[in-house]
């Protein structure tokens, strides 16, 4: 098939490979532009646009699709199809009409529940047992079109958001591949109205640890939120950010500080820190970072 692939982060890649060792001709890759990065603050391209250089192929970054003069560049690719997965632009319908055969979204959840931005931190943190990908017809809604295929996978206790990510990832590039061979049998399945759930956008207001919570909620967002923006707290002036968690025994004031192993006690139980990270430092796992930065048994984070 003709794609007009649609993608931006490292999410979208293995996506991007699929398609082109599955043998489609990918006319364009569409991903946003350039943003400055590192302490230079100069402009970095995004992984797609990274990988489909490396690939050769052609890279657009409009910073809108509003345009008359962007859909009408959009339409004359003549695209089968839009392969979509993390791009970052809303789509007018004109987009969404101009391939053949429409819009394909990969979304990294069990549609109708997490639409939206942050599908994969929020189902983390919100103690889902079981998630996955959908391969979706797109309308003009958020993440609303009907279901092409699916497919579930378990979230283990010791998740983190990397590790589900590159596990859905894997999952989506090969989905994708699936419904394209079979897109003329497919029989698209509207979401139900029960169910729906919405995964915003992460806030890193979210992300500073209340020890007075339940363990588990402390647990699950240590482990939702890693590796970005990352669960951080204070040791008197200095920010560490938690990477690493798991649910443990302890009791005592909230936010204190056990040893043997790390472990920080919360409303309910405790939780013990496996990888932290001081602001400017390379991640450590405990022990290590113990090493450096010693947190005295009894201190208050």
């Amino acid at each position: 098939m003709r794609i007009i692939f649609m993608g931006t982060p490292d999410f979208s890649v293995p996506v991007l490979d699929a398609l082109v060792e599955a043998g489609h001709e990918v006319v364009c890759v569409y991903s946003q532009p350039p943003r400055p990065a590192g302490r230079g603050k100069k402009d970095r391209l995004g992984p797609v646009h990274q990988r489909a250089e490396a690939l050769g192929l052609p890279v657009r970054t409009p910073t809108s699709l509003k345009s008359a003069q962007s859909q009408q560049e959009f339409a004359a690719l003549s695209a089968d199809v839009a392969v979509v997965v993390a791009y970052g632009l809303i789509l007018p319908q004109a987009i969404l009409d101009a391939p053949d055969k429409g819009c394909l979204n990969i979304h990294a959840s069990l549609l109708p529940r997490w639409r939206g931005a942050a599908p994969i931190h929020r189902a983390i943190m919100a103690g889902d047992r079981s998630t996955g990908v959908c391969i979706m017809q797109m309308d003009a809604g958020l993440d609303t079109g009907p279901v092409l295929l699916r497919e579930e996978t378990q979230v283990a206790l010791d998740e983190t958001t990397q590790s589900l990510h590159d596990r859905l990832a894997g999952m989506g590039a090969a989905l994708i591949v699936t419904a394209l061979s079979q897109l003329d049998r497919l029989a698209p399945v509207a979401q139900p109205d029960n169910g729906v759930t919405y995964a915003a956008k992460i806030d890193k207001s979210e992300a500073r640890v209340d020890w007075s919570r339940p363990a588990a909620e402390v647990d699950r967002l240590i482990r939702g939120l890693s590796p970005f923006p990352g669960a951080w707290t204070m040791n008197a002036d200095t920010r560490i950010k938690l990477l690493a968690s798991r649910l443990s025994d302890g009791a005592g004031t909230p936010g204190e500080v056990l040893q043997d192993p790390l472990r920080v006690v919360c409303g309910d139980g405790a939780v013990e820190l496996i990888r932290l990270q001081r602001a400017g430092k390379a991640a450590q796992d405990a022990t290590e970072f113990l090493r450096g930065w010693p947190l005295t048994a009894g201190s208050i984070l």
